[in-house]
């Protein structure tokens, strides 16, 4: 009885730790609103606002599923249409993954669940996830609770059962973001697996075959339609980030492949938005545990648990390899890694504790629990402290702290000049009164009719207005180290 209440006050003060992470200073930190962000936020507010309008996939932003954009609407109605109430589904859904990775990790065993859950509470990477409110946070989440269902279905095969990792699969493979759209194949091969590891239960899972695909089938509908309909649309942004998409430049394949496979321990995402001072992923002694985590695995390789676990590895370490548009690595295309990777730290922090106690005593194996526990900590503190300390000019681009400002400044009976995409930001943030929105380059018809007309760039403003307008520009708003990003005049 002891021991079950110190797992679940481990547990708990991981869950607690996880949130704080998640949304300590969340109203000021990261700050600013990125353009993908306000496109979540907007389709959200679309939803709530416009009748009819409730659709599966969007259009805009090179595509996006939409699952995401529902529950921000949920989350609108109750808290506000604001950035926090964004940012805040986000870092909640983030902390529902610590759980859910918890539930796949005790498949293997109490300790191993524990570590994995600590591991993604405090890694850098899963809190900058967190913290941003875009779809991706979705697939930590969804793909450990899809690798749950299907073990537990391998457990006990049954129409129920089948019928539910079905629909559980379906979802996070077709409403998340791309790296689950693999979730299909890993099915198959684990099935294939089993086929030869353990053909009885895979007899019995078998039988029991047409119910998963049903159900699958069901909850796939409306994105196939979608597919069949607006084809080009929804595989464009796929085949837009491979390497044989026209206009790819910047590093070449093997250099691509090399920087990504060695984010494990050297290398690190160059987005300040998916990651901080472009650290690795794990690092060198997490990478360690990682290994041996792998080790034990592929030992156990015949269990259903185990050989699902390793399957998903490379798998899911394909999105960030095939696609070589922007940075290299890139964390947000690894995140199917996050539910199977930390598994495997769990895992190999239980088997260095394991071969410490048969090595050197009981004494000794408490002494390395102790050991481990604090590195966990330690790590958590690293990261939230890495994140947090963060200068606003570190994140003043990353997080388009120029078109907020631009938000807040124009008024409805102003103008701005800027992309329509960058305008998603100001349509949401100004979304009860919004000022009108000008094409960079273009020349501002009737613009006497606004009260002022703002800008990017003082250039923007002179091509719409002419050149006479110059000596009328003034300075709106500056970026940290005082230079301009905000001009204004009135025409």
């Amino acid at each position: 009885m002891a021991r079950r209440w110190l797992v679940v006050l481990a547990l708990a003060t991981t869950v607690v730790g996880a949130a704080v992470l998640r949304f300590w200073d969340l109203g000021g930190n990261p700050g600013g609103l990125f353009t993908d962000e306000a496109a979540e936020a907007l389709s959200a507010h679309r939803i709530l606002t416009e009748p009819g309008f409730h659709p599966v996939f969007f259009t805009d932003g090179g595509g996006r599923e939409a699952l995401f954009a529902y529950l921000v609407a949920a989350v609108f109605r109750f808290a506000g249409e604001t950035t926090l109430a964004l940012r805040a589904t986000a870092a909640g859904i983030g902390v529902a993954a610590v759980l859910a990775i918890w539930l796949l990790g005790r498949r293997f065993s109490e300790g191993a669940g524990l570590v994995a859950a600590a591991w993604v509470a405090g890694s850098l990477w899963l809190i900058c996830i967190s913290r941003d409110g875009m779809r991706n946070v979705l697939v930590p989440l969804l793909g450990a609770l899809a690798m749950v269902a299907l073990l537990a279905w391998a457990d006990r095969p049954t129409r129920l059962r089948a019928s539910l990792v079905g629909g559980v699969s379906s979802l996070a493979a077709l409403y998340t973001y791309q790296p689950l759209k693999l979730l299909p194949v890993l099915v198959v091969l684990w099935l294939v697996w089993l086929r030869r590891a353990d053909r009885d239960r895979y007899l019995r899972l078998h039988r029991e075959i047409a119910w998963f695909v049903a159900a699958f089938a069901v909850v796939a509908a409306p994105m196939l339609v979608v597919a069949v309909t607006h084809p080009s649309t929804y595989f464009g942004r796929a085949l837009g980030v491979t390497p044989f998409a026209p206009g790819e430049g910047g590093l070449s394949l093997v250099e691509h492949w090399l920087r990504t496979l060695g984010m494990f321990a050297l290398t690190g995402d160059p987005n300040p938005r998916h990651d901080v001072a472009a650290l690795p992923l794990l690092g060198w002694p997490v990478f360690v545990l990682a290994v041996v985590g792998v080790a034990r695995l592929w030992g156990d390789r015949w269990t259903p648990a185990a050989s699902l676990v390793l399957l998903s590895l490379p798998l899911f370490l394909l999105p960030p390899l095939i696609a070589t548009e922007g940075g290299s690595p890139h964390f947000l295309r690894s995140l199917g890694l996050a539910a199977p990777l930390a598994v495997t730290i769990g895992l190999g922090m239980v088997e260095v504790v394991r071969a410490i106690r048969d090595r050197l005593g009981g004494l000794a194996q408490s002494a390395a629990v102790a050991v481990a526990a604090g590195g966990l900590l330690a790590l958590a503190v690293g990261s939230g402290a890495a994140y947090l300390t963060r200068p606003v000019a570190d994140r003043y681009d990353a997080y388009r702290f120029d078109l907020v400002a631009i938000a807040h400044a124009a008024g409805p009976a102003d103008a701005v000049i800027v992309d329509d995409y960058s305008a998603t930001v100001i349509r949401f943030l100004d979304a009860s009164q919004p000022p009108s929105v000008i094409a960079p380059g273009s020349t501002a018809p009737h613009a006497t009719r606004f009260r002022r007309v703002l800008a990017l760039s003082p250039g923007d403003l002179t091509r719409a207005l002419g050149a006479e307008i110059e000596p009328r520009i003034s300075v709106v708003d500056s970026r940290p180290d005082g230079r301009p990003s905000v001009y204004a005049a009135s025409p």
